[in-house]
């Protein structure tokens, strides 16, 4: 099997826990590209927040954002095709957040929003403060979402911080009440988005779209959220830091993301 497209997450993946792409990721990928493989990200994050890793791995194709919801085309500087959450939606889910007294983020067209300061925030806040300034996310803090989103042009998604227990208490709230779809994209994570998304069809979608297929695909990827394209993947490669519960649905188990593991996977994959 010729794998010609290169899936990568990138929180646990790619990244590195200091938010750094490995010397040894970068040359394999800009080898593989130069050889005429595709590389292409599939991340849960907000394209605003992918600006820099783009701009290192100087991709030309569509970033595939906010788990399969939407892709960005940052040359052209725009949206390429989006399934965003309706407005009466986001007012639902809201408020059923607001009754169970959670912290949430909220991801529209162009930006990340926040009510109330958090531990998270400030991470965000502080890693932005290192950047180049033309790569630094878009991160505002507003009064009420609910204005937001009444002015929004696109919902993206809401990202919901919690402890696990209460993530899974959450989550089956989210079943019983309301027909969106949720995935654990970090251990106090939840991103909430609308039904039929996911980074499995979203790749899919562009695969097809190139004239190739998932088989010539492989993906890699370290929480819940990457399942659907690791599983689709010609090839889907689960990183040592992932749980069992993704492992155990891979093809491949590599090292963890603070080791030279893509490197050696596209290495022995996909380089001639």
């Amino acid at each position: 099997m010729t794998y010609q497209i290169i899936a990568l997450d990138l929180d646990g993946t790619l990244l590195t826990s200091k938010k750094a792409i490995l010397p040894t990721s970068l040359a394999a990928l800009s080898k593989a590209r130069q050889q005429g493989a595709k590389v292409i990200i599939v991340t849960g994050r907000h394209h605003v927040a992918i600006k820099p890793f783009y701009h290192m791995l100087d991709l030309d194709t569509p970033a595939l954002c906010c788990n399969g919801t939407y892709s960005y085309d940052f040359h052209a500087g725009k949206i390429l095709e989006g399934n965003a959450l309706k407005k009466d939606q986001a007012l639902q889910l809201l408020e059923l957040i607001r009754h169970h007294q959670l912290h949430s983020l909220l991801y529209i067209q162009d930006a990340m929003l926040y009510e109330n300061a958090n531990d998270v925030m400030d991470r965000w806040h502080k890693w932005s403060q290192q950047l180049p300034e033309k790569f630094r996310p878009d991160i505002y803090q507003v009064t009420r979402y609910e204005d937001a989103i009444e002015q929004a042009e696109a919902i993206w998604k809401f990202v919901i911080l919690a402890p696990e227990a209460e993530l899974y208490k959450f989550s089956k709230k989210i079943e019983a009440e309301m027909n969106l779809v949720y995935d654990i994209s970090w251990h106090n994570q939840m991103d909430i988005i609308q039904q039929g998304n996911s980074k499995g069809q979203l790749l899919k979608k562009w695969v097809d779209s190139q004239g190739f297929n998932m088989e010539n695909v492989i993906a890699f990827g370290d929480n819940f959220n990457d399942l659907s394209m690791l599983e689709m993947a010609g090839m889907g490669v689960a990183m040592g830091n992932s749980t069992n519960d993704i492992k155990v649905k891979a093809d491949l188990i590599t090292t963890d993301n603070e080791s030279p593991a893509i490197a050696n996977v596209i290495n022995q994959y996909v380089l001639k």
